[in-house]
């Protein structure tokens, strides 16, 4: 039997308890200071059908890709207002030789909430556009390209967040060449006269 009198003056296990206190209180930090998570079914964002999109090679064509959050429910935005908070984020694996261009975010709306009425959070509700740059290189031979990608986000109501989701994102892309370049023959210039 240990003798609780020789625990307690141990060096060894003196301040194990206030070690352990410690970790809890880090491990629980950032459900503190984050709105509380809801442990129901969260819910799902969904994205419009993308109409075929035509990108000529060598240029950017910009690509809107609109999505909706359901009645009731928000998503930080792209740039929320604490660090603790998940920002939606749109990340794209694109086909060899199409370059993956500018993302533009919509701005979020400033607004409170029960579960953090001191804070204004910066969220999309409704309908929002994310806008992606897709920039097919010379190199790629004229055709349809799907490109492949994901929406992460949080999802929360007036009361409380739920886990973060992602939504996979896909549109098609025809690839066309870009238009032939007219070279002036320099033995024909205009200001020769016969």
């Amino acid at each position: 039997m240990i003798d609780q009198q020789t625990e307690r003056h141990d060096p060894r296990t003196r301040g194990a308890g206030r070690r352990y206190a410690a970790l809890a209180f880090l491990l629980l930090l950032p459900a503190i200071l984050s709105p509380a998570q809801t442990q129901g079914k969260p819910p799902t964002l969904s994205m419009a059908a993308i109409p075929q999109v035509t990108a000529q090679r060598t240029k950017q064509t910009m690509v809107d890709l609109n999505f909706r959050v359901p009645h009731g429910y928000h998503v930080n935005s792209n740039s929320p207002k604490s660090e603790f908070l998940i920002p939606t984020a749109l990340k794209m694996d694109l086909p060899t030789d199409i370059i993956l261009g500018k993302i533009s975010y919509p701005a979020g709306a400033d607004m409170t909430f029960p579960f953090s009425p001191d804070e204004k959070l910066s969220v999309y509700s409704g309908d929002f556009t994310i806008a992606v740059g897709v920039h097919p290189l010379r190199s790629v031979v004229p055709g349809k390209y799907v490109m492949h990608g994901v929406l992460r986000y949080q999802a929360c109501d007036n009361a409380a967040c739920y886990p973060p989701k992602t939504l996979p994102v896909s549109f098609e892309v025809k690839v066309v060449k870009e238009p032939a370049t007219h070279h002036a023959n320099p033995a024909q210039s205009p200001h020769v006269h016969g």
